[in-house]
């Protein structure tokens, strides 16, 4: 089969967060398995300063709206571990300071932005090829289905092609004005609240799940949350009527990538055979953050996180006091919103010493962390899968994790009778639970030989691409028999 993979991130060429990973490592996976994987990315200003070559593969498609039209081109990426990579290019609409916004928010014409995004992908694949199936990600691509069956439903190359919408964080929908509609020469039954409407707005997102053939998303509890008030971001109403065609598939990881055996960015390397090499990237990872003496008895508790509301920094907040009567020091990292980013200088400042903090994102120290750290936080208030989980695994830091979406997929709790689990996990998101999961982990840290196995035990888990890469297959299948 043929996928094109409609999407607004790839790794490494532009990525902010998982759904740019996840994009990246997935493509690389069905090309590994046999298929044809094709990567549509903008040519944002980053990318261009990565590939600056403009080798043309279409000179111009012409993107008409309601009073204008817009000219992009596409350009030749090359193929990269078997996947082909194009650029859709556009200096007015992608060659910006940033991929969605600055500062001060949003760039208002993202509607604009991602509609000529998801109109070129569909022009240029009539030229460069015409894939068996569409999988689009995230809002940003998920005009894609809607455009199928509405302006190209008679287009003789197009009208029969099925879309895989995956949603990878349901909170972030690409809401726009009523007449988005109209602006984008979509029909006017588009805009009903069977359809793209909801409360009032142009729901991207919305469009995406309800034409598409199959909806999908990144961890099976995930999957059964977004149906429910809670954590349905007002789309509950939406994806239960969808429910029939929405699958939750886990995430992977790229182990070529992180894996304590071979990473080049850590100060040893360290096996489940042989653990001797996390003592040294401890010492690193402390001296990196310029902490003081450390004694070898005290856990080092590591952070890699988004700086936002949604990763449960308010509950990291109201336990700091405790944990800094604790035998522990907090060492984290990360970047996001101006609240969070002074809470955790503020942090640093009240606890000196016990809470040390860099601002910012680096790929390096990120490692380090992994690798360091002897107990990884992820308290998140929702979590569609997350990744780092898996990162520590891997590197033997077991986490303590809110047990929602991917995370309770993903962690079993310890159970120190049998030997068995893999980190801690705590169901209630109120600061007393996150504290006693942390409690419960200083306590078995203390016990030297149930640490081991406990780090071995996550180690030897295998949370590989392979897995969901063909339950991906299988999905791709499903919906190419369906309009056969």
């Amino acid at each position: 089969m043929h996928i094109v993979f409609a999407a607004s991130e790839c790794a490494p060429w532009a990525a902010t967060g998982g759904m740019g990973e996840v994009v990246g490592a997935l493509s690389r996976a069905i090309a590994s398995l046999g298929h044809e994987a094709t990567v549509y990315l903008p040519y944002y200003r980053q990318v261009r300063e990565k590939y600056p070559e403009k080798n043309y593969a279409v000179r111009s498609i012409t993107i008409p709206y309601q009073d204008y039209s817009r000219f992009v081109s596409i350009l030749d990426g090359g193929v990269q571990d078997g996947v082909q990579l194009y650029f859709v290019n556009n200096p007015e609409m992608f060659d910006r300071e940033a991929m969605y916004g600055v500062a001060a928010g949003d760039y208002p014409d993202n509607w604009e932005r991602f509609a000529l995004y998801c109109r070129a992908v569909l022009e240029a694949a009539k030229e460069l090829g015409v894939p068996d199936v569409f999988h689009v990600h995230d809002w940003e691509a998920a005009l894609s289905p809607v455009y199928l069956r509405t302006l190209y439903a008679d287009d003789p190359v197009l009208r029969n092609r099925p879309a895989v919408q995956t949603i990878h964080n349901a909170a972030y929908q690409g809401r726009f004005p009523a007449e988005t509609t109209e602006r984008l020469l979509l029909p006017h039954e588009v805009f009903t609240m069977e359809r793209l409407e909801h409360y009032g707005k142009f729901n991207f997102l919305k469009g995406g799940l309800v034409y598409a053939d199959l909806v999908t998303t990144v961890s099976p509890r995930y999957a059964r949350e977004i149906q429910t008030p809670e954590f349905g971001e007002r789309l509950d109403g939406a994806l239960r009527q969808r429910g029939a065609d929405l699958v939750g598939i886990l995430n992977g990881v790229d182990y070529s990538l992180w894996n304590p055996v071979t990473d080049g960015n850590i100060a040893a390397h360290y096996s489940a055979e042989s653990l001797d090499g996390k003592a040294a990237c401890r010492r690193d990872l402390l001296h990196a953050f310029g902490a003081g003496a450390v004694k070898d008895g005290t856990a080092v508790l590591g952070m890699v996180t988004r700086m936002a509301t949604q990763k449960g920094l308010d509950l990291v907040e109201q336990v700091a006091p405790a944990l800094a009567n604790e035998d522990a020091v907090l060492i984290a990292m990360g970047n996001g919103e101006q609240y969070y980013e002074n809470m955790f200088q503020s942090l640093a400042q009240q606890f000196r010493g016990r809470v040390l903090v860099k601002t910012g994102y680096d790929d390096t120290l990120a490692h380090k962390v992994e690798a360091g750290a002897d107990i990884f936080l992820m308290p998140s208030k929702w979590e569609p899968c997350g990744l780092n989980q898996f990162y520590s695994l891997k590197y033997g830091t077991p986490p303590v994790v809110h047990a929602t979406g991917g995370l309770d997929d993903t962690i079993e709790e310890w159970d120190g009778k049998g030997r068995k689990g893999t980190g801690f996990k705590f169901s209630e998101y109120a600061p007393e639970a996150f504290l006693e999961a942390i409690r419960r982990a200083l306590r078995v840290f203390r016990d030297k030989d149930a640490w081991q196995a406990l780090m071995r035990n996550g180690m030897a888990k295998d949370f590989s691409w392979a897995r969901p890469a063909a339950q991906y297959v299988e999905a791709y299948e499903r919906v190419v028999r369906a309009r056969s």
